[in-house]
Formats: C-alpha cells, sequence, structure tokens
C-alpha cells in the first residue's frame, strides 16, 4: 500500500511528499486542480491548508478535497 508520511508545502501549487518507502520528491498540482471540489484550491491561502490525513495516508484539504496516494506517487518529481 502506497502511504504519504511526509507533506510539506513548497511554492505556488508544488508540494513536496515522501512516502513510506522511502521515496520523496515534489508534485505540482495545478492542472489537477479543475472540477466542483478542486477549484477552492486554486486560491493559494487554501491550498496550503492541506494536512496529512491519518487515516487516507495522504494530503487533504478541509473541504474534503484529496490526492489517492497513488497518484500523486506517480508523478512526484525527484530533484537531485
Amino acid at each position: 500500500m502506497i502511504r504519504v508520511v511526509e507533506a510539506k508545502y513548497v511554492r505556488d501549487y508544488v508540494v513536496w511528499l515522501r512516502f513510506a518507502d522511502g521515496s520523496e520528491g515534489e508534485v505540482d498540482l495545478i492542472d489537477e486542480l479543475y472540477g466542483e471540489i478542486f477549484e477552492p484550491l486554486r486560491n493559494k491561502e487554501y491550498f496550503k491548508s492541506f494536512i496529512l490525513h491519518p487515516d487516507w495516508h495522504t494530503i487533504a484539504w478541509p473541504n474534503g478535497a484529496d490526492f489517492a496516494p497513488e497518484f500523486l506517487y506517480s508523478t512526484i518529481q525527484v530533484h537531485a
């Protein structure tokens, strides 16, 4: 099972993530913020309000928006 174990806001709509298997990197979510549940996340201050959800093992926002950890894992960009 893929689990996000740490998440930090980087800039704009970019979040740094670390996964349970030790993989880590950044994901830019700007192109994913469409549709009713994700539109509020286009407000950068609201975007920054994500938490690491203890039951879902991914990042989530107060309005119930979240991204599947498998999706996040597949899109991380590792920077040396």
